[in-house]
């Protein structure tokens, strides 16, 4: 506890528990420890926590606790008298004093507002029914959650950061969610067109629908909301509506008092308002006609209010133009400054579309003014310091597109080291690497964790936790050691195979079996960590495990692929790549009856139809079902083709029947889940026309047999197949495919392809498990023809008779 806080002490009063009030005390604290008596008075009944990490709480991916930034103990520990769930209602600036809703009446010599911003409650009918919330605090996560239990549909009216971070937790959360956004693109204050182009692809691809360019005009419900009925007559079902249309500083407090306001509650560069013993802080404060929401000019404001309460009254709040990212798993983004150019303005832009990134770079006479970056932003704070200084970029303009790295040494390592300790590392927390470095030195720090505690940097959203560590790896040199075995995700330090053994050896059989028996840190999970549980227990547990649909993928859920304009694509499996005149018929009359736009054929010797609409998927599967075709599950982390050649039935240089082995392939495997998508192919001799080495597992006929090969990708990183062996019959074929799929089903970390996988464990050790242990061969070959008694179910016959006919009811009802 703080030595002797003496009663006639100054009494300082913060009116708001959040982190911005609570930054400036803990500032006031570093300044001069025992200078005051301090109260805080807030109106939710819980200590300070992150409010950036409520996206990960409503997501899974953390828990209330982790997102605690003060605990009971730290309010006691530095005298602090905490008055939570008890909100300040009047502040008398003649007596002093500020009277609670208990009737509680606290006096002060010093107040500090920290009251923050209210949601913007869009004005229209049924605004006020039970189901429709905000996204501000705890209470409103608590709300989502508990709508997310019961019922299945969600729209959240607001295409900015925080829409979208509750759109994405909601959809992590098994809710079919659409976002309704006012103008034509997402996130339009803080991306270009092209950047928010790929955000909204991104969202599409995780099973949320975007409606840009949509005006609501009323909530439809009785005794609850059931739908949102827009201007144009379109109505979206809705169990849940999420208000994220915007904030408005809460200044209604100070209004009262009499202190100036005008969006705000105005204040000077000292942070100090119209009465000289009131200071004002974060959303609710108005500095120069501007009022901000980020983190990062909230917490310089924090240091300059704590100087001026602790006496140092020469320094003065000048706002900055903080970088935004988007807090959702999977999306990294980031965007500052004159991000849309202007004139005078000149553009530097990467793309690179197979990755997903974009960056745009806007140079002003010599100058960075403003960035956009998309899919890859780890170079952020670089490109922020850069834009903060305003220094003349002269050699450094042709290559600095392509980051620190390259402009330094080619060394991302030696990047990080010639930044200058004022760049900011942690923009949550606002930690810049000089203060990490000196914590490490002066504290003796040697791990992530130490850091974190210590200076918060990455203790919030992580996504600088490789730069913590690389200044780690920068400062201790060979003395530090990384952690070399990470957990599947944030809820559990578990790596993948502690996970996978302790499934079977513990007897777990369910997901939440295996979160309550390994400590999962949240609750339900997450979006990375579910589909992994849900396919680690349906290969364990073969028969036994019920599918978790909920915990798949979009594509996996309907079956289908969904494209970029929202339609879906069908591909009808085609054994070994034959088809019959029969089927090209239904293939055609189900494109003429479904308005199907285009049909493409495939790399892997099928049909595409694509442009499906949702809710004809079950219809046109029913169709294709009735001319005996089955789904191809072209979508799937499963076995998706088996390519042929036409082998020695019709190739002059074909020395085996490459097709008739491929369809055996194929019918024992079809309907067989994995870590990853998996490609077979069979060629009749050594020309490979069928591509036979970069499959997953591909056989080339010889005139003595068969050569099998593994671990192929003929993707972004094209690998060459490994030889595992040479065989005789097709019954060797068979079984030596049928072991090694076993193996990487129940070996391989979930989303880990073959050729990785190979590469990780080690080409010898396959051998050993398939070639050496000819009773673990068959052991694996039978586990896998076992696991297929109950995977070979059409999902489409299933879905045509009903099963999960929710996912394809239509999202969208002209009324």
């Amino acid at each position: 506890m703080r030595d002797q806080i003496s009663p006639d002490r100054s009494r300082l009063l913060v009116i708001g528990n959040g982190m911005a009030g609570m930054r400036t005390v803990e500032e006031v604290l570093k300044r001069d420890p025992n200078r005051y008596r301090i109260t805080v008075i807030g109106a939710e009944p819980h200590v300070n926590y992150n409010r950036i990490l409520l996206s990960p709480v409503l997501s899974g991916e953390k828990t209330f606790e982790e997102i605690v930034i003060n605990s009971r103990e730290w309010y006691t520990a530095n005298g602090i008298e905490l008055i939570a769930g008890d909100a300040a209602i009047a502040i008398d600036t003649a007596e002093k004093t500020v009277r609670t809703a208990s009737g509680r009446t606290v006096a002060y010599d010093k107040l500090l507002l920290a009251t923050g911003s209210n949601p913007f409650i869009l004005p229209v009918p049924g605004k006020d029914l039970p189901g429709v919330c905000a996204f501000r605090d705890l209470s409103d996560v608590e709300t989502m959650l508990s709508a997310a239990q019961r019922y299945s549909h969600a729209v959240v009216i607001g295409g900015g950061l925080l829409g979208l971070e509750a759109a994405n937790g909601l959809a992590a959360q098994g809710m079919k969610v659409s976002v309704i956004h006012l103008m034509d693109t997402l996130m339009e204050r803080q991306l270009d067109t092209a950047a928010a182009t790929l955000l909204a692809e991104d969202l599409t691809r995780r099973g949320i629908t975007i409606i840009t360019g949509a005006v609501t005009e009323a909530l439809i419900g009785a005794d609850r909301v059931q739908a949102v009925r827009l201007k144009d007559g379109r109505q979206l079902p809705a169990d849940l509506v999420v208000m994220a249309a915007g904030i408005r500083p809460n200044a209604a407090l100070a209004q009262a008092s009499g202190l100036v306001c005008n969006r705000g509650v105005v204040v000077d560069d000292g942070l100090r308002t119209s009465d000289p013993s009131i200071y004002a802080i974060g959303e609710c404060a108005e500095h120069n006609g501007q009022c901000v929401g980020l983190v990062a000019p909230i917490w310089d404001m924090a240091k300059v209010c704590a100087d001026h309460l602790t006496g140092k009254t020469g320094s003065a709040y000048r706002p900055i133009q903080p970088p935004t990212r988007l807090k959702v798993t999977g999306i990294d983004m980031l965007s500052v400054g004159q991000f849309n150019g202007g004139e005078g303005c000149e553009d530097i832009v990467l793309r690179d579309g197979a990755r997903g990134v974009y960056k745009r770079l806007v140079v002003k006479d010599d100058k960075l003014v403003g960035a956009v970056l998309y899919g890859d932003a780890k170079d952020g704070g670089w490109y922020v310091d850069l834009l903060e200084k305003a220094a003349p970029l002269g050699d450094l303009r042709d290559t600095f597109v392509f980051g620190p790295g390259l402009t330094a040494s080619g060394s991302a390592d030696q990047g990080l080291a010639d930044l200058p300790d004022e760049t900011e590392i942690c923009g949550c927390n606002g930690v810049c690497k000089g203060t990490i470095l000196t914590a490490i030195a002066d504290k003796g720090l040697t791990t992530l964790k130490e850091v974190k505690t210590h200076t918060k940097a990455a203790a919030s959203c992580g996504s600088c936790s490789s730069k913590v560590e690389g200044l780690l790896a920068l400062a201790l040199g060979g003395d530090y050691q990384a952690k070399t075995v990470e957990g599947m995700c944030g809820c559990t330090d578990h790596p993948h195979e502690t996970v996978r053994l302790a499934i079977k050896e513990r007897n777990l059989k369910s997901i939440p079996d295996v979160m309550r028996a390994l400590d999962w840190r949240t609750p339900g999970g997450c979006a990375s960590c579910r589909p992994a549980l849900n396919f680690y227990l349906l290969c364990a547990w073969p028969g036994e495990y019920l599918d978790d649909s909920r915990s798949r993928f979009i594509n996996e859920r309907a079956h289908a692929n969904i494209q970029k304009d929202g339609t879906f694509s069908v591909i009808p499996r085609m054994w070994g790549g034959v088809t019959t005149a029969q089927e090209l018929r239904a293939i055609a009359d189900v494109v003429d009856k479904y308005d199907i736009p285009s049909v493409k054929v495939t790399g892997g010797q099928r049909l595409d139809l694509l442009g499906v609409k949702k809710e004809d998927l079950p219809a046109v599967w029913a169709d294709l079902n009735a001319a005996g075709m089955v789904s191809g599950h072209g979508y799937g982390k499963a076995l998706r083709t088996v390519k042929t050649c036409v082998g020695s039935e019709w190739c002059r240089f074909g020395t085996q029947d490459s097709t008739g082995m491929g369809i055996k392939l194929e019918k024992m495997t079809w309907g067989s889940w994995h870590p990853h998508k998996v490609k077979l192919a069979v060629s009749g001799c050594p020309r490979n026309c069928a591509e036979a080495t970069i499959k997953d597992f591909g056989v080339i006929a010889v005139d003595s047999g068969w050569e099998l090969l593994i671990g192929g990708n003929g993707g972004i990183e094209l690998r060459g197949c490994d030889f595992l062996v040479k065989v005789s019959t097709e019954a060797e074929v068979l079984e030596y495919c049928a072991a090694f799929l076993q193996l990487y089903r129940e070996e391989a970390r979930y989303l880990e392809r073959t050729a990785p996988w190979v590469e990780r464990v080690g080409l010898p050790y396959v051998k050993s498990r398939i070639l050496d242990d000819e009773a673990g061969r068959r052991a694996l070959a039978a586990r896998f023809a076992y696991a297929q008694k109950f995977a070979q179910i059409d999902p489409w016959a299933e879905r045509v008779a009903g099963v999960e006919a929710d996912e394809f009811k239509p999202m969208l009802v002209e009324v």
